[in-house]
């Protein structure tokens, strides 16, 4: 008769720990987004991997699919850091896990590319309203819409999840219920986009729980739909920018220009790291430098002293 053993875990295959550690995601509740883009970006390196033993994973081992990402697939540098975080996440829940030998994961480093905006004159030309008495219900609503996004740096999926009795037109409040923390916000409601809404859902109709920006029928729509809208609406109106996720950046650009504070637009982006709303000012430093001298303090000093002076 066999004597029974001591299960292994370090006999586990690569996909058996790959396997654990989306379980493992799964019960510390994460968004069904977020385990999507750890299947993406895990399941070339389980591949890579050959059915090997976790116990047999190196840092050789991901220095070798660093490179075949960047040779076998031409995966620029910036798609490689993606990739290895999430890998980098996998590896040390097994370690944590004793399934391997414990060893440090850099990430390389990668130039960012240049976040897509919409310039000031693709705005003066999306904003103008459309008239009420002879355009379409799509066309109006999709004009709101890009409103809605300039005025609140709001997510695509963030926007599509607020529902009417959200907005707090007393206070100026508005509640966003699903975010990419999972953690609900209340945001400022500007008085601007305020009037825009309140005409909006004279026209949209619907109930407290109706979704604010729905299809024809009042119902809820999905991305794709949002994304055709605005992509047409923006090409009808001479605009060649089309993603909607430009008017995050650009709500974050206009809001620097305009001596927002940094912390403050961490809070309403919904960031839960400084450091990814740094890249703001990293990024957009170049405009930050117009009009310098009127708010720096040592040229303000120095000009008033001028003036003293003429006295």
């Amino acid at each position: 008769m066999k004597q029974i053993q001591m299960n292994k875990s370090k006999n586990l295959s690569v996909n058996d720990a790959y396997d654990l550690f989306i379980r493992k995601c799964r019960v510390k509740n994460l968004s069904q987004a977020s385990i999507v883009s750890y299947e993406n970006k895990i399941h070339p390196f389980v591949d890579y991997c050959e059915g090997g033993l976790i116990s047999a994973v190196t840092i050789d081992t991901v220095d070798g699919f660093t490179n075949h990402l960047k040779t076998e697939h031409n995966v620029n540098d910036v798609s490689v850091v993606s990739y290895l975080r999430s890998v980098r996440a996998f590896l040390y829940y097994c370690m944590e896990c004793n399934y391997m030998t414990s060893f440090k994961i850099h990430l390389p480093k990668a130039q960012k590319a240049i976040k897509e905006i919409y310039s000031d004159e693709d705005l003066e030309k999306l904003l103008v309203k459309p008239d009420t008495n002879t355009c379409s219900f799509t066309e109006y609503k999709t004009w709101v819409f890009e409103n809605y996004m300039i005025a609140t740096g709001n997510r695509l999926s963030t926007a599509l999840n607020v529902h009417i009795k959200d907005l707090n037109f007393n206070d100026g409040l508005i509640t966003l219920r699903k975010t990419k923390n999972r953690k609900q916000q209340i945001i400022p409601l500007s008085a601007s986009l305020a009037e825009i809404l309140q005409e909006y859902l004279q026209i949209r109709g619907g109930q407290p729980d109706d979704y604010l920006f729905c299809n024809n029928y009042g119902e809820q729509a999905s991305n794709r739909t949002w994304q055709t809208l605005v992509y047409r609406y923006n090409i009808k109106h001479g605009v060649n920018v089309t993603s909607i996720h430009a008017f995050r950046h650009s709500f974050s650009r206009l809001w620097l220009l305009n001596h927002g504070d940094i912390m403050r637009l961490k809070t309403i982006l919904g960031h839960s790291n400084i450091a990814v709303t740094n890249e703001y000012l990293q990024m957009f430093g170049q405009d930050l430098q117009m009009d310098f001298e009127k708010f720096n303090p040592l040229d303000n000093l120095k000009n008033r002293n001028r003036e003293q002076i003429r006295m």
